[in-house]
């Protein structure tokens, strides 16, 4: 009887410390929302507004004005997140395939040379990624921002742990024994068994490829072929930015996230913890 207080009093302490992380993570959106229809002159006025205003056509206005092609920029990062993921869902699920169900030489110094290149910096690579972007000829094009990390060390790693720990090999043998080939294999059993991860390793991707900044810095030179964060910083400059365009802009972009998020979010979580016990 003692106890129930106190347990209760934990309970609160800690409902409140999570509500008052998530208000101070849902913070920046909400003003970016906010600011979104406001004027630059009220956005910096003293109090800042914090409540929708009236001026989100005007604000629209600007953002088309500086960035004509902004709806084609949107629709070109659309097309390279999907391409991005499909291919990246291909190509991670077959590596894991492999390295999960398959026994060959040097198959452990392979999976440990692929989870070493997560300790490198994405910033090395930037020279050498422009190198050969150019000596291919892609630079401008959108397949110099999806073909490279079509077969990434992380989508590798997770997709074999979970094929490892969610099938087991002696199915593979059976499907094996009564005929199929090891693509068949793969298509037919392995990838329906795979959803919960594959969700996970889609979801983790698009949203990568649609933040993207560094990889269209490097390989874009022209503003039709700029993706959505690259349309956005073309309108910053440091004399007069009209910051309540530039939060519009945002939030156009940053709301096929949200809805992504909100709809895939328990697959997320299915995805990272299924698996995680073997039985």
């Amino acid at each position: 009887m003692n106890r129930k207080p106190a347990f209760d009093l934990q309970r609160l302490a800690a409902y409140a410390i999570v509500g008052i992380g998530g208000v101070l993570m849902l913070a920046p959106f909400y003003f970016m929302f906010v600011f979104a229809t406001h004027t630059r002159s009220d956005i910096f006025s003293l109090p800042p507004p914090v409540w929708f205003g009236d001026a989100l056509s005007l604000n629209m206005g600007l953002l088309l004005d500086a960035v004509p092609l902004f709806w084609r920029n949107f629709g070109l990062s659309v097309y390279i997140g999907l391409m991005a993921t499909a291919l990246s869902l291909f190509f991670c699920s077959l590596a894991g395939f492999a390295f999960a169900m398959y026994d060959f030489r040097f198959k452990k110094a392979a999976f440990a040379i692929v989870m070493a290149t997560l300790l490198l910096p994405p910033f090395l690579g930037m020279i050498p990624t422009f190198m050969i972007m150019d000596f291919l000829g892609w630079l401008n094009q959108p397949r110099a921002l999806y073909l490279p990390s079509a077969a990434g060390a992380f989508g590798i790693f997770l997709m074999r742990q979970y094929i490892a720990s969610a099938i087991p090999k002696e199915l593979i043998e059976a499907a094996r024994m009564d005929g199929c080939g090891e693509f068949r294999i793969y298509w037919n059993i392995v990838l329906p068994l795979t959803t919960p991860a594959l969700g996970t390793l889609g979801l983790i991707t698009f949203i990568a490829s649609w933040n993207n900044f560094l990889g269209p810095l490097v390989v874009m030179r022209e503003m039709e072929s700029y993706t959505l964060p690259l349309a956005l910083r073309s309108m910053q400059n440091p004399v007069n930015t009209e910051w309540g365009a530039v939060m519009v802009g945002s939030a156009v972009a940053v709301l096929p996230l949200l809805v992504l998020f909100v709809l895939s979010s328990r697959r997320l979580i299915d995805g990272l913890t299924a698996g995680a016990v073997k039985s």
